[in-house]
């Protein structure tokens, strides 16, 4: 599934509307056949942050208001960020702010070349609300992390792939069937196996070695009696491809 943000003319935005967008397309693709997601934009940027003209008018006035978007895009990107299938980054442009945040809470990055990010919250006097400050540091170390945070510097995309922020830039003509390409490899994939992979990555993440060893040997055994374990190594044996049916 494909969500695409949809106001370009305000840099595709985040107002309460958009973050309920988002949520009812992890709703459909949940309920679904679909094995991987695809967060995009439209025109010149990916996503700019947060609606200022929100911020500043609707909500500005109104700390309780604040609070509950907040709260919400908050929730949304929690849910993106463990949500039980892949989930892309496709970096059609600016990727700043609350963009970033988006973009932090996908497990893999395809940009176009003429893709800039940076957390720009420092720029108009904000803190961030969406998880930069937490998640930055852990993707790419505090150093690089607090260059971004404390400058809100625009970055060429391909500057922080070898930051291992973004795993791949092509020209701009090219991200569509490049991403496209990605995802053709991961749904051909057992999609059981790219949910428990996604899994023990993230939650070893937050884990001892030790245990997160365990937690993936205890993980093992109980794929051990999964279809698509018996699948694949019939596949292999009677030489044609697997069909994965995610159970």
């Amino acid at each position: 599934m494909w969500i695409t943000l949809n106001r370009p003319d305000a840099l595709n935005a985040i107002t309460p509307a958009v973050v309920s967008g988002i949520n009812a397309a992890l709703d459909k693709a949940q309920l679904s056949d679909v094995r991987a997601v695809v967060l995009t934009g439209t025109g010149r940027a990916f996503c700019a942050g947060a609606d200022l003209k929100f911020v500043r008018g609707e909500a500005g006035d109104d700390e309780t208001a604040l609070s509950r978007f907040l709260d919400t895009v908050l929730l949304v990107m929690n849910r993106l960020e463990t949500f039980p299938m892949p989930v892309i980054a496709s970096l059609n442009g600016l990727t700043l702010a609350g963009g970033l945040e988006l973009m932090l809470c996908c497990d893999l990055v395809v940009a176009a070349r003429a893709a800039k990010l940076g957390d720009a919250h420092a720029n108009y006097g904000l803190l961030p609300g969406g998880g930069s400050s937490v998640r930055l540091p852990r993707k790419i170390g505090s150093t690089r992390a607090k260059y971004l945070l404390y400058t809100g510097e625009f970055v060429p995309a391909e500057q922080l792939v070898a930051a291992g922020l973004v795993n791949e830039v092509v020209d701009d003509d090219k991200l569509i069937p490049t991403t496209q390409a990605l995802v053709a490899k991961l749904v051909n994939k057992s999609p059981l196996v790219l949910r428990r992979m996604k899994a023990l990555v993230d939650d070893g993440l937050e884990q001892p070695s030790a245990i997160a060893l365990r937690q993936e040997l205890l993980a093992s055994e109980v794929h051990a009696r999964s279809h698509d374990l018996k699948e694949g190594l019939a596949a292999f044996e009677e030489k044609r491809k697997p069909r994965f049916t995610g159970k």
